[in-house]
């Protein structure tokens, strides 16, 4: 694809090329977006570059976390006039500042690569089969320790499809309810009776009654701050498969607390988390973990049954409420649940100590603290439910 200016015809093809970069990086992009954005082009006129970028980032961006990424690459897009002699100037050594300017995140740097490959390479007269070596073993290993924080776009996209294909054998109980089985407690007296009228009042085998096995209810509460902005996602993915024959109720909390249920039914795991980010509005926010606690204690109280359910609370424990009413909230989440298990991404630092107040609190509060940092993590959870759960 060429690349131009405005002078050369070529603002059009520019600003579509620009979106195509922006939804490399990992931005929600479609033709019908992009489309609305050139019309803001037109609208605005390109005679001032700050009208353009306003325009371009009130049709294209729809998420605050994509906010910087689409100012770096909008720096780096219509900075020059010749993107191809821009891309190779940034190629070259420069003379170091003072001030240097922030280094580009992973997923501006990963689209800003695949575009100047695209430019530099040569015109082929046919396609030739590429083949792509992101599940070899030795990449599916350095996935499996790599922290999800540290992933750029495509790797993370890539482990997010892996974690859908970890299973987590949920740990199962005796219930209440009795099931027939050749074996059991007690005889089961009516299909007895079935059985003699059937055969003119011969037995030929007595049934029983045992007690049937049942995977115990979960409640998820998933920090969608800004600083468990990537975790959250990944989680999202992973529990939606993972506890998809489990009895579960799945919540989202920042300053508010959101329902994620109607999401969780659906079942597409890319289309949950569509419908997720739509109905999460405080995403990438800040983290009001009592006051979330309390609004469920007020309209959620029977999620939890017979204290029987098992909550899973997953956050980094950067907690900006008040400590008194998280220390509350936590004791009734506690007296009415099974146990209470606390996810945290921070383990992945060796000499991590729980110093804030909502991490403090946590820990005094959760039955076990399991880290969820990368894959490897991911597939040791299942074991670790299972110990914590019968202990």
């Amino acid at each position: 694809m060429q690349l131009g200016d405005a002078r050369s015809g070529k603002m059009a093809e520019n600003i579509i090329g620009f979106g195509r970069t922006l939804r490399r990086a990992g931005l929600p992009m479609d033709s019908a977006r992009i489309g609305v954005g050139l019309q803001a082009a037109l609208l605005v006129g390109i005679e001032a570059k700050a009208d353009l970028r306003a325009a371009l980032q009130a049709t294209l961006v729809c998420r605050q976390q994509d906010q910087l990424v689409f100012d770096q690459l909008f720096d780096a897009y219509f900075r020059n006039p010749e993107l191809t002699q821009q891309l190779l100037a940034q190629m070259l050594p420069k003379v170091t500042q003072a001030n240097p300017k922030p280094k580009r995140l992973a997923r501006a740097q990963e689209a800003l690569a695949a575009v100047r490959a695209a430019v530099n390479s040569p015109p082929r007269e046919e396609e030739k089969i590429q083949f792509d070596a992101a599940l070899s073993a030795s990449d599916r290993v350095r996935l499996r320790h790599a922290d999800f924080e540290s992933l750029s776009a495509s790797e993370f996209r890539l482990v997010e499809q892996l974690a859908r294909e970890i299973t987590l054998p949920w740990p199962q109980l005796k219930a209440r309810r009795l099931q027939s089985a050749l074996h059991g407690v007690r005889m089961d007296w009516r299909r007895t009776l079935r059985e003699s009228a059937r055969h003119n009042g011969e037995l030929l085998a007595l049934p029983y009654l045992s007690r049937r096995f049942e995977p115990l209810p979960v409640l998820l509460l998933i920090d969608v701050s800004g600083s468990m902005e990537r975790y959250a996602r990944l989680m999202l993915a992973f529990l939606h498969q993972s506890t998809r024959r489990v009895a579960r109720s799945v919540f989202a909390f920042g300053n508010h607390l959101t329902d994620l249920n109607p999401a969780f039914r659906l079942a597409d795991t890319d289309a949950m988390l569509e419908q997720a980010n739509r109905l999460i509005s405080d995403f990438a926010g800040g983290t009001q973990m009592g006051a979330s606690l309390a609004e469920l204690r007020r309209t959620q109280s029977r999620q939890l049954v017979g204290r029987r359910t098992v909550v899973l609370l997953i956050s980094d424990g950067l907690d900006t409420g008040r400590s008194e009413q998280l220390a509350a909230e936590l004791d009734w989440l506690k007296r009415n649940c099974r146990s209470l298990l606390w996810l945290n991404p921070m383990l992945r630092f060796d000499e991590y100590q729980p110093t804030a107040q909502g991490a403090t609190a946590l820990q005094k509060k959760a039955d076990g603290m399991l880290a969820i940092h990368n894959l490897e993590r991911l597939e040791d959870l299942a074991r670790s439910l299972v110990q914590l759960v019968k202990r």
